[in-house]
């Protein structure tokens, strides 16, 4: 961020507390098929993405990086940042880049939005109205990318016209429908059958609705009021417990950021060492 920027802007308040809390999560297969609809990066995830054999990889990469930025130093954001613009260089296809601005700016609204929607609509905003906030602040995860601060919403107003329309504007892909295949009934997860379940219920129903009907994702009255029994009972729950509590386990989660970034460093290295020629 710019020296210019507000005290709340550079200090993250509002990115941190949400990124904190843990029921964010509950979103995070609605934001990657969010993502996936677009069909280039539907493309992009398909051509470059090792997600049939390591499913894994792309969540704990998309939570460390969220993880370090958000609450690591800034020269640690900006040396990630530097890392993944080089490996999204490497990311091209017919009509893509992995450093499209465009499509930088619209992963970032997912994941923006995905926040959003669990504080505001399922956790009813425990900690006070703050969108507007997070919504500026959340810009600079795209930023450290190298996404420019004109290719990305300015306000709240202007991210719901943009999210609106770009719900409307997408068009998923049989492509898209294979990745989201593959994130939802993946075989190399079939051993956590019971979490695979409850992440496509979840998922499915937290798509909005046209993106869903895309998908041909089966949904509902019955499953929608379902869902939203255990949603809300959920939060209500959720809710009695102490928001310092709730957030205490940010400093494991950016030791094993950063280990796990360590170490895929280590072994990068070392593959640049068994490379060189003598």
């Amino acid at each position: 961020m710019t020296s210019q920027a507000p005290a709340a802007v550079r200090d993250r308040d509002a990115l941190r507390l949400l990124a904190a809390e843990p029921a964010v999560m509950l979103a995070a297969g609605r934001a990657l098929l969010l993502q996936v609809a677009h069909p280039k990066i539907a493309q992009g995830v398909a051509d470059h993405s090792d997600l049939r054999e390591r499913p894994l990889d792309r969540l704990f990469g998309t939570l460390d990086f969220l993880t370090i930025v958000a609450f690591g130093t800034d020269e640690e954001a900006a040396r990630l940042g530097q890392g993944l613009r080089r490996l999204h260089d490497r990311i091209t296809g017919p009509g893509y880049s992995g450093n499209d601005p465009a499509l930088q700016a619209w992963v970032n609204a997912t994941l923006t939005d995905a926040a959003l929607y669990v504080y505001e609509e399922i956790l009813r905003s425990p900690s006070g109205d703050l969108g507007a906030a997070y919504v500026h602040q959340a810009r600079y995860v795209a930023e450290v990318l190298g996404c420019p601060e004109d290719a990305q919403p300015a306000d709240r107003e202007e991210f719901r016209r943009y999210f609106d329309g770009m719900i409307a504007s997408l068009e998923v892909t049989d492509t898209g429908r294979e990745v989201m295949r593959e994130v939802l009934w993946s075989r190399k997860l079939r051993w956590l059958w019971p979490a695979m379940w409850f992440n496509r219920f979840v998922t499915a129903g937290l798509l909005p609705e046209p993106i869903r009907v895309q998908y041909g994702l089966p949904w509902g009255p019955r499953r929608d009021r379902f869902l939203w029994f255990l949603l809300r009972t959920g939060a209500f729950f959720y809710r009695l417990v102490p928001g310092r509590l709730r957030r205490a386990g940010v400093p494991l989660l950016l030791w094993r950021s950063r280990h796990r970034i360590a170490r895929k460093a280590d072994r990068a290295r070392q593959a640049r060492t068994l490379s060189t020629p003598e």
